[in-house]
């Protein structure tokens, strides 16, 4: 390789430098000849083992920040598959949240429905047994008046059973009827809460 030999006046310009705290980098230092000047050549010298030492630790650097970089890239791919098992995790449980919520629904509608019909089943009996009674304590009764009408004996007791047995009944039946309508509203009201 040609080494290029510099004047006197611009060797001392590029001593000069060193002053101003500037060294020359690079390539140009192998080729510039010092054979005549030691001053040039002590500059040069230092000048090399600066540039050799700058370009290790840009080495370093740059070593550094391909291992940051790697790292981050790592990171990334990790954080972006937590967040994508996140997704599905929190997608699971919105599932089984409501799958649980339906069956919730449905046993409430299923238990709803029993005690509908537990509660009609017992209406049901309480009119039946209400009314064998009344009927059968009136048709006994209204027997007994009529045997006391044919037969010409009359009887001051069985008169006022008969007449405090038929304005009983009246009452009772509209006793009952408004049990059942109460019990019908309260179960219509009910239903209108949980459909809320």
């Amino acid at each position: 390789m040609k080494k290029i030999k510099f004047s006197k006046t611009s060797s001392e310009q590029i001593l000069e430098l060193v002053n101003h705290n500037i060294r020359i980098e690079g390539n140009f230092l192998k080729v510039i000849d010092t054979s005549d000047n030691p001053d040039l050549e002590k500059y040069v010298k230092e000048s090399i083992e600066k540039d050799i030492e700058t370009r290790k630790k840009r080495l370093e650097i740059t070593r550094q920040v391909q291992t940051q970089n790697k790292e981050l890239v790592e990171w990334k791919e990790k954080n972006e598959q937590a967040q994508i098992d996140l997704k599905k995790a929190l997608e699971e449980s919105n599932k089984a949240k409501a799958i649980a919520e339906k069956a919730k629904l449905n046993a409430e509608e299923d238990l709803d429905f029993i005690v509908k019909k537990n509660q009609n089943e017992l209406v049901n009996k309480i009119v039946s047994t209400s009314l064998v009674v009344i009927l059968g304590v009136g048709f006994i009764t209204s027997i007994l008046y009529f045997y006391t009408i044919v037969t010409g004996n009359e009887n001051q007791i069985i008169e006022s059973s008969w007449a405090n047995m038929f304005s009983i009944l009246l009452t009772n039946s509209f006793s009952i009827i408004g049990t059942i309508m109460g019990v019908k509203h309260m179960q219509s009201t009910n239903d209108a809460k949980k459909k809320r």
